[in-house]
């Protein structure tokens, strides 16, 4: 029997910049124990900036989301332009502010954000194609702009949910590594690391729930 394959969407390397790791990691470790394959994209463009993880501090350089999404794949990672949602059981978004600066302006705009366009292709493929979409952490906000009416979690954080309202979106308070699973669109989201108190075994807990909940009701 051949294996479920999904399509996991990186936005660089880097929770301030780019892809959460362990987010990136877990969600890459709980598919394969679940028994599932994987594969990963992120958009052939320039990052919206490079920041010094050690100090916060914006760096004088620019760097690419592909590039820098292929140093958690392991240099296995290809363009989202050749993402076709015929070919994934399902498409997964982990979390990190790349995905709220890289994937969508979110990070600068609030409600009246707008998504990168391969990223709103992906998503909108997909809903076509009857299959599962999932994000984690910030992510979310992404599907939120996208879904009219879609019902997400980002955990408890009321600003993200605020703006999440005037997309349109309706956001649920969880407040551990809980799923929040909308039957009508196929959306399964979980906070990971937007849990204030969240440690990396929470994180590992979101990612494990949240591919458990796709393959129970895909």
């Amino acid at each position: 029997m051949m294996k479920l394959c999904f399509a996991i969407v990186l936005s660089g390397c880097g929770v301030y910049d780019g892809s959460e790791i362990g987010e990136a990691m877990m969600t890459m470790l709980a598919l394969d124990e679940a028994g599932c394959t994987y594969e990963i994209f992120a958009p052939d463009k320039a990052q919206f900036h490079v920041l010094n993880h050690l100090n916060g501090e914006a760096m004088q350089e620019s760097r690419n989301v592909l590039t820098e999404s292929a140093r958690i794949a392991r240099g296995k990672v290809r363009s989202l332009s050749e993402y076709k949602a015929e070919n994934y059981a399902g498409l997964i978004f982990p979390g990190g502010f790349g995905a709220a600066k890289n994937l969508c302006t979110f990070a600068f705009e609030g409600a009246s954000m707008t998504v990168d366009s391969e990223v709103e292709r992906a998503v909108n493929e997909t809903r076509a194609a009857g299959k599962p979409i999932a994000a984690m952490c910030i992510a979310p906000v992404i599907l939120g702009k996208l879904i009219p009416g879609v019902q997400v979690t980002v955990g408890h954080d009321e600003a993200t949910n605020e703006a999440l309202r005037q997309m349109g979106a309706e956001p649920k308070n969880v407040f551990g590594p809980e799923v929040i699973h909308d039957t009508k669109n196929k959306v399964f989201t979980t906070p990971c690391y937007m849990l204030p108190d969240a440690t990396i075994s929470v994180v590992a807990a979101c990612c494990r729930n949240l591919v458990a909940a796709i393959l129970k009701n895909r």
